[in-house]
């Protein structure tokens, strides 16, 4: 059964952005729902999957075409955007636009990654830790088996990526950076990116558990 971009449940829409993909203007498209419950999730408040969207579909495609000439692209964000179905049709009617699309996804469903990436031109894709230490970012067991496939069926299909680590200081250290560092390079990826986390959007217990941890753990000044 196909589905429409119609379908779509959207959470908001960033008219312009100049961070999300680098070196293009875009429009971002939040799409509502994510499977995996992050520790530091900036955007907590779009994860339940059964949330009414706030924005449609027809209202994207307005802001698109009044857009014309002034943004490069159009990025499908999250939430996890490769949740919805609707979001193959979405790519393909962007495309079809004029814009470069782009995506930020977490790997969490590898075959609808593969259905949409004949569409996409750029992918920032979250590989959240190493193997062993998943589940401790993600809540959910064996999370990492799907993130990896995703990046390598991105790999294989030639698109550009961008893999981004966000470090949650109170489950990784610098050794678990080296190392998802070394293993992405191993599978062919020369642009990776670790990010601090920010608690902008986090849960109020993510918020505490963290400033909790950071007075206890002070950074050392640079001499």
């Amino acid at each position: 059964m196909a589905h429409g971009a119609g379908e779509l449940t959207i959470a908001g829409m960033e008219p312009f952005s100049a961070c999300d993909w680098p070196g293009h203007l875009s429009a971002v498209v939040f799409l509502q729902g994510c499977p995996w419950k992050c520790t530091y999730c900036h955007n907590v408040s779009i994860l339940d999957p059964r949330a009414p969207g706030q924005v449609t579909w027809a209202a994207v495609r307005d802001l698109l075409s009044a857009r014309r000439g002034l943004l490069d692209a159009v990025v499908f964000s999250g939430g996890e955007p490769t949740r919805q179905a609707g979001l193959v049709d979405a790519a393909r009617q962007v495309r079809a636009m004029g814009f470069a699309v782009g995506l930020h996804t977490a790997g969490a469903y590898p075959r609808r990654l593969a259905e949409v990436l004949p569409h996409v031109d750029w992918v920032g894709l979250d590989i959240k830790a190493p193997v062993g230490k998943y589940s401790a970012v993600t809540g959910l067991a064996n999370s990492a088996d799907p993130a990896f496939i995703s990046l390598q069926r991105v790999l294989d299909a030639g698109v550009a990526v961008q893999v981004r680590t966000t470090l949650d200081p109170m489950i990784l250290n610098a050794d678990d950076v080296e190392q998802i560092r070394e293993t992405v390079t191993s599978m062919g990826v020369t642009d990776y990116v670790v990010q601090e986390v920010r608690t902008d959007g986090t849960s109020e217990v993510f918020v505490e558990n963290l400033t909790r941890f950071r007075r206890a753990h002070p950074v050392e000044p640079l001499s």
